[in-house]
């Protein structure tokens, strides 16, 4: 009678080689998780703060998404010339509704034709790309400002 407890010769290795390839197989699973946090950029780096601007824009898009909401509109250059614009609100969803922006009231308030006043950090990158830092509506009210990037410094009152 041959009791259970006898190993066979090649079973330590076939467990080893197991284990090893359950090490790997989790090890990779890991780097994959953690891949999405490499990717995310900081403002710091891709706008310029110390180039803020202030002027009238119409809303054409606003997009209510994470990791960050997007608002498209259009405002005259230097030239008087159209131009067709995209910012990112550094607040993510979350945070706008802790201070009372949900979907449904950030999406009326930010429909497309409303006319506001944006204060923006331009993209390092060039183009027509920039972090908003304030929204105020035409009435005066302000709709939104930075949350949690400190100060955005001076903004420069362009019309």
């Amino acid at each position: 009678m041959i009791h259970s407890c006898f190993v066979m010769p090649n079973e330590g290795a076939e467990r080893f080689t197991r284990m090893r390839k359950l090490a790997l197989l989790l090890a990779g699973a890991i780097l994959m998780a953690s891949a999405p946090l490499l990717g995310h950029h900081g403002t710091g780096i891709s706008y310029d703060n110390t180039k803020s601007f202030m002027r009238k824009a119409t809303v054409t898009e606003f997009r209510y998404a994470n990791p960050h909401p997007q608002i498209f509109f259009d405002m005259k250059n230097d030239k008087g010339e159209v131009e067709h614009w995209s910012g990112e609100i550094a607040a993510n969803p979350s945070q706008l509704v802790a201070s009372g922006w949900g979907r449904k009231r950030s999406m009326e308030a930010l429909a497309p034709g409303t006319e506001v006043t944006l204060t923006i950090a331009p993209s390092r990158a060039g183009g027509t790309v920039g972090l908003v830092q304030k929204i105020v509506n035409g009435k005066g009210e302000e709709i939104l400002r930075m949350i949690g990037l400190g100060n955005p410094g001076p903004a420069q009152p362009q019309q």
